[in-house]
């Protein structure tokens, strides 16, 4: 199985993707309100932003799911970047402490349960 273009090859995912209505706060460079998560997992997130970090960069997130009225606060790392429409970013969570990986597990299985 090769890589995209411009995504070079990658093992499959450790954790499952899930696409659904949420939307993400982060702190990098600069701090940047409300941008659409395109979708998450428990090992990380990819999202769209007309500002986009550069790959190594850490940066906080507060995850906010509206369906559920809730949010989480978490910190990645930038792991791949697309300057390119639509703009987007791959984040993969670091330090993740376990209340935070049970909160967000949670939260991903009520999604996941919501979704037709």
């Amino acid at each position: 199985m090769a890589g995209s273009a411009d995504r070079p090859f990658s093992p499959p995912r450790a954790f499952p993707r899930l696409e659904l209505n949420a939307y993400v706060d982060y702190t990098g460079s600069e701090v940047l309100l409300f941008h659409k998560v395109r979708n998450i997992s428990l090992g990380g997130v990819c999202i769209q932003s007309p500002a986009i970090e550069d790959v190594g960069t850490i940066v906080d997130l507060v995850l906010n799911f509206p369906d559920l009225d809730t949010s989480v606060a978490v910190q990645g790392e930038v792991v791949w970047a697309n300057r390119e429409a639509p703009m987007d970013m791959g984040i993969r969570y670091v330090n993740l402490d376990g209340e935070r990986k049970d909160a967000l597990r949670k939260y991903l299985a009520a999604l996941n349960a919501k979704t037709p």
